[in-house]
């Protein structure tokens, strides 16, 4: 491992997306970290200070104490001059208000009004509608005759398509969706990024809230049976749901219900293609390894790189004194390779079976679309390794610069079918 930069440096480059999207040097940073500074202050220029920490016992016992660390006021990273545009420009404290941004009790009821959408019989009832998307776009393999961009050709859409007939939002709707997606998660990305002003990345922002005030009156005027009706029509306390919740609630789902999933699936492919003997393993037993297999790529690519909490009183871990209204930034990549906790972390493993991978969180805001994600990757890799002989790399992997949600951007492959 190369020298590790002193601070202020690696304060710096730790909030720097640009070192998000090297994946050796970020993973030695976070690996150090965890030996020798596993709760460590950070004091990045251009940031309020946070507590960094990197362990995965760590995240765990903060995810699980949700009186002692709450979400609000600062539940993601932003510079400082972003927070105070944003609140000048939108006249409020957070660009949206949705499950990431509440605490209980608003957090268990507004949770309640979809969760079972996500959940058991539900996902049952979408089995086959998920294995039809997972064929038609194995079938876009086809087309293509044997050369494509894996993420911009197939991992982008499918599970787009999928979250969007939950949504509601129509299929001609989806490049739309796909735009502001990664308009927003890829706000410090020059590839993806709408401009370098920040008034439009508050647009961005304005455009998801027109997208779905149109919806909202829609499905008030016209019920279905799809998630954007539950959300216009909801009722908290006995009251409609209040325009800022329920924009909110649209974006979360429309965003991360399938941005985090492609980048799970694309990254999963390239660790296989890295691995050609656990490629080999699974493709010799599916039926097998690929339960065990998709989490192992979860884990692997853990596509929420962080969440912060904000501490309610004091609190000392690893014997560093955290104090009443400091925020810490659990950094889930770091969790995910833990050496404490995983045998051979840098070892991409189909059948690991040492621990559960912390990429969808824990605790009271444990994503609510785990299942639905496993869902679809199980049927899309299914497919995938019944149809397709061989896959190689061809070119160079590219990632995304996002200290927050990320993966790959771009993974050329040649195959051929069966």
């Amino acid at each position: 491992m190369p020298p590790i930069p002193e601070s202020p440096a690696l304060d710096n480059l730790l909030v720097d997306p640009a070192t998000w999207a090297d994946e050796q040097t970020i993973h030695e940073y976070l690996t150090w970290l965890r030996g020798n500074d596993p709760v460590r202050y950070l004091e990045p220029e251009g940031y309020e200070p946070f507590w960094a920490i990197t362990r995965y016992a760590d995240i765990k016992e903060i995810e699980q104490n949700k009186t002692g660390f709450i979400n609000d006021p600062r539940p993601t990273l932003a510079p400082k001059i972003i927070t105070e545009a944003m609140q000048q420009l939108m006249g409020r404290k957070h660009l949206v208000r949705s499950l990431v941004q509440m605490d209980d009790p608003d957090h268990a009821k507004y949770r309640m009004l979809t969760q079972g959408w996500f959940m058991g019989s539900n996902l049952r009832k979408l089995q086959t509608r998920v294995d039809e998307l997972a064929t038609k776009y194995i079938d876009r393999l086809v087309e293509l005759d044997g050369e494509c961009d894996f993420v911009k050709d197939v991992a982008i859409w499918y599970p787009l398509r999928v979250v969007m007939s939950i949504l509601g939002v129509p299929e001609e709707d989806e490049p739309l969706m796909m735009k502001l997606t990664q308009e927003l998660f890829g706000s410090s990305d020059p590839d993806v990024q709408r401009s370098f002003e920040i008034t439009d990345f508050a647009q961005v922002v304005k455009d998801f809230e027109g997208y779905f005030a149109a919806l909202t009156a829609e499905r008030r005027a016209n019920p279905r049976d799809d998630v954007a009706s539950i959300i216009a029509n909801a009722k908290i306390d006995g009251k409609p749901i209040p325009e800022l919740e329920a924009n909110g609630y649209y974006i979360i789902v429309a965003t991360a219900g399938h941005d985090t999933t492609s980048s799970s699936m694309a990254g999963g492919l390239l660790a296989l293609l890295e691995h050609p003997d656990e490629f080999a393993k699974l493709r010799g037993d599916p039926d097998t390894y690929l339960p065990s297999a998709i989490d192992e790529m979860i884990r692997w690519v853990t596509p929420v790189r962080h969440f912060m909490r904000t501490a309610t009183a004091d609190y000392t871990l690893r014997g560093s004194n955290i104090n009443a209204g400091d925020s810490v930034i659990l950094w889930y990549p770091s969790a995910n390779r833990d050496e404490d906790v995983f045998a051979d972390p840098f070892q991409f493993k189909v059948d690991r079976k040492d621990a559960k991978q912390l990429a969808f969180g824990f605790g009271a805001h444990v994503c609510l679309g785990q299942h639905l994600a496993r869902m679809e990757m199980t049927s899309l890799y299914r497919e995938l390794l019944r149809r397709v002989d061989h896959i190689e790399l061809a070119g160079e992997p590219r990632y995304v610069q996002s200290t927050f949600v990320g993966g790959l951007k771009s993974l050329p492959i040649r195959y051929r079918m069966r």
